[in-house]
């Protein structure tokens, strides 16, 4: 087997730019960890570069059968071990990683929300992410409050993650080209260990305020608060002009006077 055939169902589009793929290796940096899983390998052509890194030691996981098939015959010792055939999204990564791990990918466009909704689930484990996706994602997940973009992802992993756009990628290098641009951005873990408040609610109430996001704040909370409860200063705002210490502010008001 020498060719692994794209399949649209699973959101493939290989990457064939081999100075691309160098430059998405080298933004790793991995200094606080050994272990790196690479989501959706494809035909190898990230694996190729990340195996010859002698400072991580690492993983894929791939859920097309004929993509592993290549990657066994590409990379037979490798595969043995380190290749885990199967759904990223259903892998229970502390049996895998009990440390703190990096992750690396060209995530496909159609799930890379889940997948950083994934990396949120282990974020005291997952230090640091280099992944290339769909630009205009790229660039919402990295935008400072009070843009239109800014969304539910944006504060949920700035609150944890410094988020650097790294460079934008043109659709002539993968096959077949996707129909948008592309992006790699860096997700690097921040000093925070918890937010100072309820982080389960902080979630509830984020997501709250961004599925009504054109309506104002008082609008939104009244579900958790009731109609009686004290006023507070966010209330006139809508959640895309809130930062993540605002959203912990609002989160520690909504838990005094939940109903």
């Amino acid at each position: 087997m020498n060719y692994v055939r794209p399949k649209k169902n699973l959101g493939q589009h290989f990457l064939k730019d081999l100075g691309i793929a160098q430059q998405i290796v080298e933004g790793l940096k991995a200094e606080t960890y050994q272990q790196v899983i690479e989501i959706g390998p494809g035909m190898g052509v990230l694996t190729d570069i990340l195996l010859q890194r002698n400072d991580i030691e690492l993983f894929a996981a791939e859920v097309d059968g004929e993509s592993v098939e290549y990657l066994k015959v590409r990379h037979p010792e490798f595969a043995k071990e380190h290749l885990l055939f199967g759904d990223f999204l259903k892998m229970k990564l502390d049996d895998l990683f009990p440390q703190k791990f990096g992750v690396i990918g060209n995530f496909p466009y159609n799930i890379s929300s889940q997948i950083f909704f994934k990396v949120l689930d282990y974020k005291y484990q997952v230090d640091e992410v280099v992944c290339m996706l769909q630009k205009e994602v790229a660039e919402r997940l990295a935008e400072p409050p009070g843009t239109k973009t800014y969304g539910i992802l944006s504060v949920l992993l700035q609150a944890y993650y410094d988020i650097e756009y790294l460079f934008t990628v043109h659709e002539h290098v993968f096959n077949p080209p996707p129909k948008v641009k592309s992006a790699v951005i860096r997700l690097k873990r921040n000093g925070v260990a918890s937010l100072d408040c309820d982080e389960v609610l902080f979630k509830k109430v984020v997501k709250a305020t961004f599925n009504h996001r054109r309506k104002t704040i008082r609008n939104t909370v009244k579900q958790f608060v009731g109609k009686d409860s004290p006023e507070h200063e966010l209330y006139n705002e809508r959640p895309e002009q809130l930062s993540v210490e605002q959203f912990v502010a609002l989160t520690n008001h909504v838990s005094k006077y939940m109903i």
